[in-house]
């Protein structure tokens, strides 16, 4: 698999992630664990795309 189709995985991971996070945002009012976890695992990706742009250059 080439590092083009790992980032665009990665990017199509962490905006799904983000939608989640918002829906789950304001499902649960009270307790907002939820949604800092998947905030959590959403940059995750994130930054794994974003450490991966950078390094291979």
């Amino acid at each position: 698999m080439s590092i083009d189709k790992i980032r665009n995985v990665l990017n199509i991971l962490f905006m799904a992630l983000a939608v989640v996070a918002v829906i789950l945002y304001f499902i649960f009012d009270e307790d907002k664990k939820p949604f800092m976890y998947m905030c959590g695992a959403a940059i995750f990706f994130k930054l794994a795309e974003f450490y991966i742009r950078f390094t291979n250059r």
